[in-house]
């Protein structure tokens, strides 16, 4: 008897080895969170999606995104817990509005893979301390693509800029302040005097009648082109420039296609962008090849001379001209990897200007 159960102990523990084994061995299940957007947002949640979707197909993965049912922490934690009870080993969330449920999350469950695209360490709280090794963050040196932007748009000829923010929040007054800087260097180097920037939060991540009208007294003024920067709010800055034959500088994805195709063909001159499809494409390929670090908030900006390369970069549909080339974009892009060019991400201060006059307004709402 006691050999019958030594035996029956013995052929458990093969089955619990292989069981074990065989888990180890599956391939990942993949979700997607959004934020209190969607996944057709034609910013953040989207380009998220669409990257996820597309790396998961590539890679015959399952893959399911869930929408919360409201703007809170509670159901953004819900709908985490949701994906995972339906076996979801990997979830992948974009905006820094997952801090409060990364902190609940991340701890409880520490045998699930979390990636949260632009939540820093700030949004975590006292994980900051030691991120667990089950959670992956990437912030992005927003300040960088932002410089990128401002400098080309001066490049091009433009005078008269706005920075249009979503809400005050780190990502967006560094893209702000970056793009007063690049304004400021490319003045500079034209010997100009004339540049203005005016600057201004609509205090929301979208476009609303008051945000275009606010709008419409810029353009009115003689704001050539607006930085629109936070997620939906472009549509107001669209809408007003539309009007008037004017330009918007789009964020985070190269937002031509969707702007324009709103508003009329050429009116995006640029779009400020980061690299959330290549952090989704890197974090997941590691997390399959077993080289998947956690444990850490990654900033991700300039990594090589060549603009594609990098996490942060001013999109391919540029309207380049002779006054500012592909070519000038490249070297710009080498000088910043180098070092020769350098751009403050000091936030807790306007940052210093040299040339150009900057009216600072506040919030709109």
């Amino acid at each position: 008897m006691k050999k019958i159960l030594a035996i029956a102990l013995a052929l458990c523990m093969v089955f619990a080895l292989c069981a074990v084994s065989a888990s180890a061995d599956e391939a990942p299940a993949v979700a997607m969170i959004t934020d209190y957007g969607d996944i057709t947002d034609q910013s953040f949640n989207q380009t998220t999606y669409e990257a996820c979707k597309a790396f998961a197909e590539a890679n015959s993965l399952n893959f399911q995104y869930y929408k919360p049912a409201s703007d809170s922490d509670e159901d953004r934690i819900t709908s985490i817990e949701k994906a995972i009870d339906d076996g979801y080993s990997v979830i992948i969330m974009p905006g820094y509005a997952f801090g409060p449920a990364i902190q609940e999350v991340a701890p409880e469950y520490d045998d699930i893979t979390f990636i949260a695209l632009d939540v820093s360490e700030g949004d975590i709280g006292d994980l900051a301390s030691a991120v667990p090794a089950n959670l992956y963050c990437a912030v992005y040196q927003e300040e960088l693509c932002g410089y990128m932007a401002g400098y080309a748009a001066v490049k091009l000829g433009y005078t008269k800029l706005g920075f249009l923010g979503g809400m005050a929040v780190p990502a967006v007054v560094r893209y702000g302040y970056g793009f007063v800087q690049g304004a400021d260097a490319a003045a500079a180097e034209l010997g100009l005097s004339d540049v203005e920037v005016k600057y201004v939060y609509g205090n929301q991540f979208y476009g609303d009648s008051d945000i275009t009208a606010y709008m419409d007294t810029w353009y009115a003024a003689g704001t050539e082109v607006v930085f629109a920067c936070g997620g939906g709010i472009f549509t107001s800055a669209g809408e007003a420039a539309a009007k008037v034959g004017a330009k918007v500088i789009g964020v985070d994805v190269d937002q031509a296609g969707t702007i324009d195709g709103l508003y009329g063909e050429g009116v995006t001159v640029t779009s400020a962008m980061k690299g959330l499809a290549a952090t989704v494409n890197a974090e997941l390929q590691a997390i399959l090849d077993g080289t998947f670090e956690g444990g850490k908030v990654d900033s991700l900006g300039l990594v090589s001379d060549v603009p594609a390369e990098n996490f942060v970069q001013i999109a391919p549909s540029t309207q380049f001209s002779d006054s500012f080339t592909e070519a000038d974009y490249e070297a710009l892009v080498a000088a910043m990897n180098a070092g020769k060019v350098t751009v403050s991400n000091d936030i807790a201060a306007e940052p210093a200007v040299t040339v150009v006059t900057v009216d600072y307004q506040g919030n709109i709402k």
